[in-house]
C-alpha cells in the first residue's frame, strides 16, 4: 500500500497567551487529497490550531508544515498554496457574484484571460451562472457559501482550510455543501475541516481528531473512534410480557421493561455477536415484535471524551 505524502502536519505546536494556554503540544498528519476533521467544544482550540497553520497567527512553539512549507519560516509560499473560508461567507455584497470572483483572480495576480477563463468555468461547476450578475445581498445562504468556495478555488490551491462551511444552512444546503466537498477531494484537493455537526465529520471526514482542552484526546477513522466508545446494544421488543424476564435472564440483558415489553441486550453489533442473539430467541423459542441495533455515534464519542453533548462553534 502506497503512502501518501502528508499535505498538513503540526508537531508539538502550542499557543499561549500569558498564562492562558489555548493549545498544549499537538500532533496532527494530514495526507494528501483526505479530508481532515478536527472536532472540539468551544474553546478547545480549533480555530486557533487553524489560525496558525493558515499563518493567520504565529505559534508559541513547535512546528507547522503545509504543502512541504514551515508556515512560520515560509509563510508566503505557504499562503500560495492554501485556500481559507472562515464561518461567515467573505463575499463583497455590492460586487456581482461574477466581480467578486474577477476581484479574487487579480488579488492572486492571474492574467486577465485566465481570471475570466476561471470565473466562466466556477460559475458553472458551483451552479451560479444564473445568479452571476446580481449581488450576493440578493443570494441564499447556500448560494453565498458556494461563491464563497468558488473565490477560494480562484488561486488553484491544493489545500483547503474549512471552517464551519455549512453553519446556517438548511440541511439541503449543507448536502450541496458536502458533494461540492468530496468532488474537491477527488480532484485532489486536501481538505481540513472544522464543524460544529458531528454527522458532518462522520459523513464527510477521512480521519478525525477530538481536541480538548488544548490537546488531541483521540484520533482515528470515524468508525475507529466509535469503537472506543462501550454502549452498544440490541433492543427487542416481544410479543409476551410472560416472556420478558426469561429473556432477560439467557440474554444477559443490561435493562428490561415488563410493561413496555421491551429488553436491552449489550452488543457491539458484530455478525456473530447479533447471530447467537438470534439463535438464543429462536432455540428458546422468543417471539419478538421487533428487533434494533444501536451502535454508539460520534454524539456519544464526543460526550464520553469531553463531557459535552456536542461540539459548538
Amino acid at each position: 500500500m502506497t503512502v501518501k505524502p502528508l499535505a498538513i502536519e503540526a508537531r508539538n505546536l502550542t499557543k499561549s497567551y500569558g498564562e492562558n494556554h489555548v493549545l498544549k503540544g499537538i500532533d496532527i498528519e494530514v495526507p494528501e487529497g483526505t479530508i481532515f476533521s478536527l472536532l472540539g467544544p468551544n474553546g478547545a482550540g480549533k480555530t486557533t490550531t487553524v489560525n496558525i497553520l493558515s499563518t493567520l497567527i504565529p505559534a508559541s512553539g513547535g512546528e507547522g508544515i503545509v504543502g512541504g512549507r514551515s508556515v512560520g519560516r515560509e509563510a508566503d509560499a505557504v499562503r500560495k498554496s492554501i485556500g481559507v473560508t472562515g464561518q461567515f461567507a467573505a463575499v463583497d455584497g455590492l460586487l456581482t457574484g461574477r466581480e467578486n470572483l474577477h476581484l479574487m483572480g487579480r488579488l492572486n495576480h492571474l492574467p486577465k484571460q485566465e481570471i475570466r477563463r476561471r470565473t466562466e468555468d466556477l460559475l458553472e461547476r458551483f451552479d451560479l451562472v444564473d445568479a452571476a450578475k446580481r449581488p450576493p445581498a440578493t443570494y441564499s445562504g447556500g448560494m453565498k457559501r458556494r461563491l464563497d468556495i468558488a473565490m477560494c478555488l480562484m488561486g488553484d490551491p491544493k489545500i483547503i482550510f474549512l471552517d464551519e462551511p455549512t453553519t446556517g444552512l438548511d440541511p439541503r444546503s449543507r448536502r450541496t455543501m458536502w458533494a461540492i466537498i468530496r468532488d474537491l477531494v477527488k480532484a485532489g484537493t486536501t481538505i481540513f475541516l472544522t464543524t460544529q455537526y458531528l454527522e458532518e465529520a462522520d459523513e464527510l471526514a477521512d480521519k478525525i481528531a477530538v481536541l480538548d482542552g488544548g490537546k488531541i484526546v483521540a484520533e482515528g477513522t470515524p468508525e475507529q473512534l466509535k469503537r472506543l466508545i462501550p454502549g452498544g446494544h440490541v433492543g427487542l421488543r416481544l410479543r409476551r410480557a410472560d416472556q420478558v424476564e426469561r429473556t432477560a435472564q439467557v440474554l444477559g440483558a443490561s435493562s428490561s421493561d415488563a410493561e413496555q415489553l421491551t429488553v436491552q441486550v449489550p452488543s457491539d453489533a458484530s455478525v456473530d455477536s447479533l447471530r447467537k442473539i438470534l439463535d438464543t430467541l429462536d432455540r428458546e423459542g422468543i417471539d419478538v415484535e421487533e428487533f434494533t441495533v444501536h451502535t454508539p455515534d460520534l454524539d456519544d464519542v464526543f460526550l464520553s471524551l469531553t463531557g459535552q453533548a456536542k461540539t459548538d462553534a
